[in-house]
C-alpha cells in the first residue's frame, strides 16, 4: 500500500481558543480572512458550501468531526481529509495545526502537498492578521488568478 501525501501548516495565534473555533467555523467570520460566502455554520454530517473572491462558483463540503474548541474535520476534495487542531496554551494563546491527507506519492500528489501546504499556510496567516489586527490580508492578494 502505497503512502498518501499530508499538507502540514501551524500558527501560534494571540486569542481565545473558543474566539478562533468560531472564526472557523461561522461564514459570517470567515469571511474576514477567508471565504467570500459560506451557506450556513459547519455542522457534522451537513453539506455547506463555500464561495471564494478568486474563484467562480461555490465549492462544496462535507464536515466529518467537531469537538468544539479542539477539533473540526472536513471533506472538500473526495480524495482528501482535512483536520484542524486547535491547542490552547493559555486563555490568549492558541496554536492552529491544520492537515490535510490525500494524494498518493507520484507527482501529481506532489504538486497536490505543495499546493494544499502552501493554501492552508496562508489561510493561516489571514486568520491571524484578521483577528489579531483586523487586517483582511486577502484583498488584491490573488487578483492574478482570476479568470477572465
Amino acid at each position: 500500500m502505497e503512502t498518501k501525501l499530508t499538507a502540514k501548516a501551524s500558527i501560534g495565534i494571540q486569542k481565545p481558543v473558543s474566539e478562533i473555533f468560531e472564526a472557523i467555523i461561522d461564514p459570517e467570520k470567515m469571511q474576514h480572512y477567508f471565504i467570500s460566502k459560506g451557506s450556513a455554520r459547519m455542522e457534522v454530517g451537513k453539506e455547506i458550501f463555500w464561495e471564494f473572491p478568486e474563484f467562480e462558483g461555490s465549492y462544496p463540503l462535507t464536515t466529518k468531526e467537531i469537538t468544539p474548541n479542539e477539533k473540526i474535520v472536513f471533506v472538500w476534495d473526495p480524495k482528501s481529509v482535512v483536520t484542524i487542531e486547535l491547542q490552547k496554551l493559555s486563555e490568549n494563546d492558541t496554536v492552529v495545526k491544520v492537515s490535510e491527507v490525500g494524494y498518493q506519492s507520484d507527482e501529481k500528489g506532489m504538486k497536490w502537498a505543495i499546493g494544499q501546504t502552501e493554501g492552508w499556510a496562508n489561510f493561516l496567516a489571514c486568520m491571524k492578521a484578521w483577528l489579531e489586527h483586523g487586517i483582511y490580508l486577502r484583498k488584491g492578494a490573488f487578483d492574478f488568478m482570476k479568470t477572465n
